[in-house]
């Protein structure tokens, strides 16, 4: 049987192969950064011409696993905390991040004069140091209900966008990322007031609680998602092996099926009442005169109602398996 230490390392890199983060050479310009560049593009603003011109996102390894970790640590509250970074091309990169003392509830997180004066302080204190990128954007977390900019963010990100830019909004659920192992995040940039997008290709589909969907449904075509990739050094490795410790020691000491019991009892009472709304619905249209296409539109949400009690009976499964390997592993050691 392998060691602890040997058990930590192939979960570290299951993680990492899980989130596809490519490993990359020091020396490459994505870690450098030349001012004089930086301030060109700022004086440029070539995003102003085109309200889709940023379409690709690259984090680090280590700044993922800082906002996983800090996201998780709020449980059912909502956190939040500034990302540092650069721009190349169309492409925004962060580099690291921090945490910020906000005030948090289930539904939003307040930043007081307090966290603004930490932002301050928080960055010259980096740029004494030698980090030298600038903000570059925000994260937050959603609790258990996926990874999407509700009403109040999207106002939060355009003020941003205004003065700031360029500035990207980030969106962790721990809840989910805990329940499926892969990191559940979204980066996202919101369009310009009074700007029509053209029509997209659907996203994939997410679960969104029915309590939420409103929220989500009056404000999802004002602003756009951004690819997502990662990428990590040799530089990175005995940070993220820190790091990772305290994750993988917290993953093992917790259970997804206790952390995660109010969670996926919500999700089940969640799938009911969308069920029962949708039937009432479907009731309403036979007993008019019937219209076009209500078929196709009942068959599109049965086979999201599918999809939604897929994911939860295997994210319990997952965490069925978890606690088996787990009872094996340190109970039955012979």
């Amino acid at each position: 049987m392998a060691g602890p230490s040997t058990q930590v390392k192939i979960a570290q890199k299951t993680w990492e192969m899980a989130n596809n983060i490519m490993e990359v050479s020091a020396e490459e310009e994505i870690y450098k950064y030349d001012h004089q560049h930086q301030q060109s593009l700022l004086t440029a603003k070539p995003w102003e011409k085109d309200p889709h011109f940023f379409k690709d996102i690259k984090i680090s390894a280590l700044a993922l696993l800082k906002m996983v970790m800090h996201a998780r640590s709020g449980g059912n509250l909502e956190i939040m905390g500034l990302l540092l970074g650069k721009v190349e091309a169309n492409v925004m990169i962060v580099m690291d991040c921090f945490a910020l003392p906000v005030e948090g509830t289930e539904t939003r997180v307040n930043a007081q004069a307090q966290a603004n004066e930490y932002m301050a302080a928080y960055i010259e204190s980096a740029k004494n140091v030698g980090r030298l990128e600038n903000a570059i954007g925000w994260y937050h977390s959603h609790p258990g209900y996926g990874c999407w900019l509700s009403g109040i963010d999207v106002s939060t990100q355009m003020e941003h966008q205004m003065y700031e830019d360029p500035f990207v909004a980030i969106v962790i659920d721990p809840i989910r990322t805990i329940s499926a192992g892969k990191v559940n995040i979204g980066a996202f940039r919101t369009y310009p007031k009074g700007y029509k997008p053209p029509d997209e290709e659907q996203s994939e589909y997410q679960t969104i609680p029915l309590n939420k969907i409103e929220d989500f449904g009056v404000h999802c075509k004002q602003y756009y998602t951004l690819e997502i990739s990662y990428f990590k050094s040799n530089l990175d490795k005995s940070l993220l092996d820190s790091l990772w410790n305290h994750y993988w020691v917290n993953t093992l000491s917790t259970s997804t099926l206790l952390t995660n019991a109010d969670y996926t009892t919500g999700q089940i009472f969640d799938l009911a009442d969308k069920l029962e709304t949708w039937d009432n619905t479907q009731g309403r249209v036979w007993l008019g005169a019937g219209q076009e296409g209500s078929d196709k539109k009942s068959d599109d949400k049965l086979s999201k109602a599918t999809t939604d009690s897929c994911k939860i009976t295997t994210e319990v499964l997952n965490g069925m398996l978890g606690q088996i390997i787990k009872d094996r592993i340190f109970n039955q050691v012979s």
